[in-house]
């Protein structure tokens, strides 16, 4: 056996010094972004013939890039959607990094894939789809969406091929004028057309509006996408209306709910997803409400084969994979090469039991809604609208957005929280997102107090 050497013995144990350290912060230091010339001046070049040695780069990194990185975990950080990883989870990371495991296949990585399609099993269980439902851990919310309907796709021309037809013209998806900006990015990708439709007041797309989208389009139209949670509201669309016209027209009908599809773990928050069993795909981003590190998004399919026929990669070096007959991950996205990024969520989960995730998630719920209540209690503050999951988005009144920049500034140089501007309809606001179960009302209102003066 290969024995390390003195310096390979001290590295492993400065590492394991500092993740101990990171993992006992309580809670870890909010920090801030820093600009390219005080860290060129500070850290100086990093990637040299001679290397700087393996605790000189550890210290560099812990002294000056780490501080100059917002920690997400960090329970104001309430900007964007925040990541609140367990420690079983973020432990459970530095296991999956040191084991080298190969993730694409179930020849090179079996216990691996097991143990994430036992995530996936539960994730669609919940979501109630049957049991040969299943799918693949993929990179973010971005990935996810785009594999989901490539696959749609593929369906849809794959059935024109059977009954003689020709493609169409052009190939179109349906989806709500206030869905995730990624739905776009497929789009363009994908060379397809994004139909968008109008959503109500309520931001919410309902089914009427989707069959008036639909008998606008024309043919080509091979997937209508729901969303279950929107980013900047956390809005669940009308899923059992949407589902039930894209089922009665032989459409794929997929959710993306990248932050907002953990809201089914909750009895508060459950009956908003009614229709999701409709789904022939849905996602949802473990690194954003369900507790795990990044980088992680369940991409699951109602038939995977939908998604394994889009997706294998074939090639003379993958024919014993892909003629073996196993459970291959990489065959049901656009990836192919990737790590089992599933399994910090399984370990925390097995570790916690899903009843912890409930509370968890229901407790985020619960509290927006708390906050909510207070924000309209307080003169000078509106609620851009009541909050349905734990998205809670509101304005201070006469605020603009450079009063909105400056406090927010403020903020986070003093450590208190990470909350930026955001906007709708072209006024500005801000808002809180809240997804760490160790955020706590006194913060709120300990922010909701720093506005009261300009």
């Amino acid at each position: 056996m290969h024995k390390p050497n003195d310096a390979t013995v001290a590295l492993r144990e400065g590492i394991f010094e500092y993740a101990r350290k990171r993992l006992e912060y309580d809670p870890a230091p909010l920090d801030a972004p820093q600009t390219f010339e005080f860290l060129s001046a500070q850290a100086g070049p990093t990637v040299t013939e001679e290397g700087l040695g393996g605790l000189t780069s550890l210290k560099l990194f812990e002294n000056v890039l780490a501080p100059a990185t917002i920690s997400t975990d960090h329970p104001g950080y309430l900007s964007f959607i925040p990541c609140a990883p367990t420690e079983a989870a973020k432990l459970f990371d530095l296991v999956v990094s040191a084991s080298a495991i190969y993730g694409g296949s179930w020849m090179e990585g079996a216990g691996a894939v097991y143990a994430e399609n036992e995530v996936l099993a539960w994730l669609a269980k919940e979501a109630g789809l049957p049991d040969s439902a299943g799918g693949v851990f993929v990179q973010g919310g971005t990935l996810g969406n785009l594999s989901a309907l490539v696959a749609a796709r593929h369906r849809a021309a794959q059935a024109l091929k059977v009954m003689g037809k020709r493609k169409p013209d052009s190939w179109k998806f349906i989806c709500s004028a206030e869905a995730h900006s990624s739905l776009k990015a497929a789009a363009a990708v994908m060379d397809v057309e994004i139909i968008k439709a109008e959503v109500g007041a309520d931001g919410r797309l309902r089914g009427a509006a989707v069959q008036a989208a639909l008998d606008a389009a024309g043919d080509g139209v091979f997937a209508i996408v729901a969303t279950g949670g929107t980013t900047n509201f956390g809005i669940v669309d009308r899923l059992d209306e949407i589902g039930a016209i894209a089922n009665a027209n032989d459409i794929w009908f997929h959710v993306d709910g990248a932050y907002g599809l953990a809201g089914i773990l909750a009895d508060v928050s459950k009956p908003l997803f009614a229709g999701l069993e409709l789904a022939d795909s849905f996602i949802v981003d473990p690194h954003k409400w369900l507790f795990a590190p990044f980088d992680a998004c369940a991409l699951i399919y109602r038939n995977p084969e939908n998604g394994r026929d889009a997706h294998t990669q074939h090639g003379e070096y993958l024919e014993t994979l892909t003629e073996s007959g196993d459970w291959n991950p990489s065959d049901y996205a656009y990836n192919l090469t990737r790590r089992p990024r599933g399994l910090p969520l399984w370990f925390s989960l097995a570790t916690h039991g899903v009843g912890a995730y409930r509370k968890a998630v229901e407790h985020n719920v619960l509290l927006a809604r708390e906050i909510a209540d207070e924000i309209n209690r307080r003169p000078g503050f509106s609620l851009v609208r009541e909050p349905e999951l734990s998205v809670v988005v509101f304005t201070r009144d006469g605020w603009t957005i450079d009063d909105y920049n400056s406090w927010s500034d403020r903020l986070l140089q003093n450590g208190i929280a990470f909350v930026v501007p955001s906007s709708h309809r072209g006024e500005p606001n801000t808002r809180f997102a809240i997804v760490n179960p160790e955020t706590t009302f006194e913060l709120l209102t300990q922010i909701l107090d720093s506005m009261e003066t300009k």
